[in-house]
């Protein structure tokens, strides 16, 4: 990730680096703690997941801060068509509603994941799929015009998406 190199950016973000390492940091301890447990849960030697991901590692870990209006009434239609993640994990933060996933089965329909305060949302990404051999899946997702009322206001996402080093195969 190299938290520490400066890159071309925008001065709004050299002036919120800080703040925004601090977010990095913390995320990245949410993603080595979810490492260490599927780890343990695959009985692999110790440290073998987390040490694909370490913070100061060269890798395409990424903050986005995500603003997606409110769409008119009329013409709230699917903001984000459906995929899935590339990385190992990602982790999301957001108040409204708008995130959806496709439950497995052939006769599986959309559902919205609620955003609940205090917590974040949790997804395993394609690198998961490839490390664990296709025992892990990474889960089909899109993002909607928020359910309800919700969709009458602005929706904003903080997310980090934690990937493999680069040196990684």
């Amino acid at each position: 990730m190299g938290i520490s190199a400066r890159l071309p950016a925008p001065e709004v973000l050299h002036q919120c680096r800080d703040l925004t390492q601090s977010f990095m940091r913390g995320s990245h301890a949410i993603v080595s703690l979810i490492l260490k447990i599927l780890n343990d849960k695959l009985s692999l030697p110790e440290g073998t997941l987390p040490n694909l991901h370490r913070l100061n590692a060269v890798s395409g870990d990424q903050v986005r801060f995500i603003k997606a209006p409110a769409q008119p009434v009329d013409d709230r239609r699917t903001a984000l068509g459906q995929h899935t993640d590339f990385g190992s994990v990602t982790v999301l933060f957001n108040r409204l509603g708008g995130l959806q996933v496709l439950p497995p089965g052939a006769d599986a329909e959309w559902v919205y994941v609620r955003p609940l305060p205090g917590y974040a949302i949790v997804n395993l990404g394609d690198a998961m799929v490839k490390f664990t051999n296709g025992l892990f899946r990474s889960n089909i997702h899109r993002v909607a015009a928020p359910p309800g009322i919700q969709g009458d206001s602005t929706r904003y996402s903080l997310v980090y998406f934690a990937r493999p080093e680069d040196d990684v195969l």
